[in-house]
């Protein structure tokens, strides 16, 4: 069930980073709502991961993959494209976030 739970966190933040810029700096309410519930709902849906995750696990598989899906819905909804680099450098962050959240963090 965490698993769920981390998919459906991702989701939350990434719809509420895409609805972000439909904001127009918060100027129109109801892309801001959207925000503010995508942004609530995400860190509902991470507590509840955590339960049976480890907390690094889910921070490291939250980020890189948010940033991954914010990406890919970005391009589909507002035609940002990106080139091949800047996807080889969000896999090299998503990968260094992981890698340190598995192995940085810990104290022996």
């Amino acid at each position: 069930m965490s698993w769920l739970f981390l998919t459906l966190g991702v989701i939350a933040e990434a719809l509420s980073h895409v609805a972000l810029k439909a904001t127009d700096g918060f100027s129109r309410p109801v892309p801001a709502i959207l925000v503010l519930l995508g942004h609530l709902s995400a860190f509902l849906f991470l507590s509840q991961a955590m339960k049976g995750l480890p907390v690094g696990i889910v921070h490291a598989l939250w980020a890189g993959l948010a940033i991954v899906l914010v990406s890919l819905m970005s391009t589909l909804l507002y035609r940002q494209h990106l080139e091949p680099s800047a996807w080889l450098s969000m896999a090299q962050i998503a990968a260094g976030v992981v890698l340190i959240n598995l192995h940085g963090g810990h104290s022996h």
